[in-house]
């Protein structure tokens, strides 16, 4: 069905309004972290840039050491995003290709476990990482130490495999043909051969499309770092907007130039694979 020039000309203003509406709070942040104090608070408000300052970027860095708190999130998120990638890539060709006993079985109590708050499961958690046997002093009774407690695998062991990669990976396996594999086993291929020479070149859009919500998820954690990193040297960046906020005073130029420095890698990242994440949005749908 064709759409009339009316009609296209309505939805391109339409998505405009909505575009505008969804760029304006960052299009608010860039502008206070180039503002000075006076101008941020002025009322009315002035959403025309005036008279521009970089002292909020200097200021930031100033207060807080971004370059180790940098290192330390680059390190636990390509760690977190590269177990998940393969191992998410692993599971979810047995879950989909594979046929052995329990199958679906094991994978709906894995889906379902996605039903259960992170919140009920933090504690657990915390124990367990606590008292992980032969881990930061601990004996084989995990008593004695401190296990993965202030340790980037500490932070990176519970998401290590997320439920939803599996998901992802399994529904895109789904789509692509068993003839594939059955016509490699009858030529005497082994399922690893399998899967890494046939089907895993078949999924790189899947890949890219995880890469960018794992990236995402892991270079914004805050929650869960903030419970298992005691350390200010292990900090992550997410933890350091807290310094621009004490005795009940918030720096608002400083706090706005730190935020832009933390998402910045992750909008270099969604550039760098938006086209590999829209083809497998596009090759979903095809298949579905």
């Amino acid at each position: 069905m064709q759409i009339s020039r009316p009609g296209k000309a309505t939805v391109i203003l339409v998505l405009s309004v909505f575009a505008v509406i969804m760029a304006l709070p960052f299009y608010w942040s860039v502008l206070t972290s180039l503002r000075a104090n006076d101008d941020i608070f002025a009322i009315p408000i002035r959403w025309l840039p005036g008279r521009l300052t970089f002292e909020h970027y200097i200021q930031a860095f100033q207060m807080v050491p971004f370059a180790r708190y940098f290192l330390n999130t680059l390190q636990i998120t390509l760690i977190g995003l590269a177990t998940n990638l393969f191992f998410g890539s692993l599971a979810g060709y047995g879950f989909a290709k594979l046929r052995f006993t329990g199958r679906k079985t094991l994978f709906n109590l894995m889906v379902s476990s996605i039903m259960v708050p992170g919140v009920v499961t933090m504690i657990p958690t915390f124990l367990v990482l606590k008292n992980f046997p032969l881990a930061g002093g601990n004996d084989l009774l995990g008593t004695g130490g401190i296990g993965f407690v202030n340790s980037i695998w500490g932070v990176v062991l519970p998401g290590g495999v997320g439920v939803f990669a599996v998901f992802f990976m399994r529904q895109f396996y789904l789509s692509l043909p068993d003839d594939l594999a059955e016509s490699a086993r009858v030529e005497g291929a082994s399922e690893i051969v399998i899967y890494f020479r046939i089907y895993l070149p078949l999924v790189k859009p899947a890949l890219a499309t995880l890469a960018i919500f794992g990236f995402h998820s892991g270079w914004n954690s805050f929650l869960w770092p903030n419970i298992i990193l005691n350390d200010p040297d292990r900090r992550v960046l997410t933890m350091a907007l807290q310094a621009f906020s004490f005795n009940n005073q918030t720096e608002y130029g400083a706090l706005m130039a730190a935020s832009l420095f933390i998402s910045l890698p992750v909008i270099v990242v969604f550039a760098f694979f938006q086209r590999y994440f829209i083809q497998g949005i596009a090759f979903a749908g095809i298949k579905n």
